[in-house]
């Protein structure tokens, strides 16, 4: 185990902002982030939907000062493991999604696949708002872009 590691390990903010450990992965932590996401998920589809929706808010706040607190113990803006916006950013792609593993695995590739590629306005917000506001927006962005497709897809495919 590396020094940052451990760092990340057995400090409770970098441990939260790094989704638990999900974001020391060497390989795509923001996809194993979003993993972390859907067994959180698959509680809150079970809850009601001002419970569903005071979570997301309260998760998009506290994440804002989460990830800003790490990054800037880390000396790096936007850390590629702090992975706690990718965490919220799923659940907003998942709010009023249809039930079912087929929508939930639509979910997690469109907002991977919005979140990597970062169409307009998403880059522009990645690019220009700093600190933890920067790191959180841009993911709450490409939750509602998917959480918008899969809606679409839903109506189409009823």
């Amino acid at each position: 185990m590396t020094e940052f590691s451990k760092t990340v390990l057995t400090n409770p903010i970098h441990f939260v902002a790094f989704g638990f450990g999900a974001g020391l992965a060497p390989k795509a932590p923001g996809t194993f982030g979003t993993v972390v996401a859907i067994p959180f998920y698959l509680l809150l589809v079970h809850t009601n939907l001002w419970i569903y929706a005071g979570v997301i808010v309260l998760s998009f706040l506290f994440g804002v000062w989460l990830c800003g607190k790490s990054a800037e113990a880390l000396g790096i803006h936007d850390h590629g493991g702090i992975v706690w916006d990718e965490i919220v950013g799923y659940w907003i792609t998942m709010f009023l999604a249809p039930a079912g593993w087929p929508w939930i695995l639509l979910g997690f590739g469109l907002f991977r696949l919005l979140d990597i590629l970062k169409p307009w306005p998403i880059k522009l917000i990645d690019q220009r708002v700093e600190g933890g506001l920067g790191i959180m927006l841009d993911d709450v962005l490409a939750g509602i872009m998917a959480a918008l497709c899969i809606q679409a897809l839903a109506v189409l495919f009823a």
